[in-house]
């Protein structure tokens, strides 16, 4: 049978419940006209490029699918029908990535850079922010002494 790779998004207002139930749906159709979901990722919300029906975040969710033509035609065409439903994407492959996907590694990666505490401009050395003079200058030169600095150090 093909294999396919089939992302929709969600409404942003859809609680995550409601999304795993068009997921649910989703394979429910698909196991009904003889294929399978070999896999399933809910990335979670995430914004949008750019504004779709109003949404500027939406809920993405990733399957594999092993099954006839048929079956992807009408998960589309239920997503068609369905309001909760922003956009969807199928494409067939040859074969399904094995282990988590590209979204879910830099996911796993950005989590990792955030537990070593990196990733905020105040913790890298060169930042000036504490030093005295205030803020970051950036490359204005050093700072000169305004009248009251010169009476506060006599």
């Amino acid at each position: 049978m093909p294999l396919y790779e089939h992302v929709f998004l969600a409404r942003q207002d859809a609680s995550t419940q409601q999304v795993e139930e068009l997921t649910t749906q989703m394979t429910g159709i698909v196991e009904g006209l003889g294929g399978k979901i070999t896999k399933t990722e809910n990335w979670g919300v995430r914004s949008l490029t750019y504004r779709m029906n109003k949404n500027r975040k939406a809920h993405f969710v990733l399957m594999n699918i092993d099954a006839p033509s048929a079956a992807v035609t009408e998960i589309e065409r239920q997503e068609r029908i369905s309001e909760d439903v922003i956009r969807y994407l199928t494409v067939r492959v040859e074969e399904h990535e094995e282990g988590p996907s590209a979204m879910m590694r830099k996911a796993d990666r950005d989590r990792e850079r955030d537990d070593r505490g990196g990733g905020f401009r105040g913790d890298r050395e060169g930042f000036r922010g504490d030093r005295e003079g205030g803020g970051f200058r950036g490359d204005r030169g050093p700072r000169r002494p305004r009248d009251e600095d010169a009476a506060v150090e006599e």
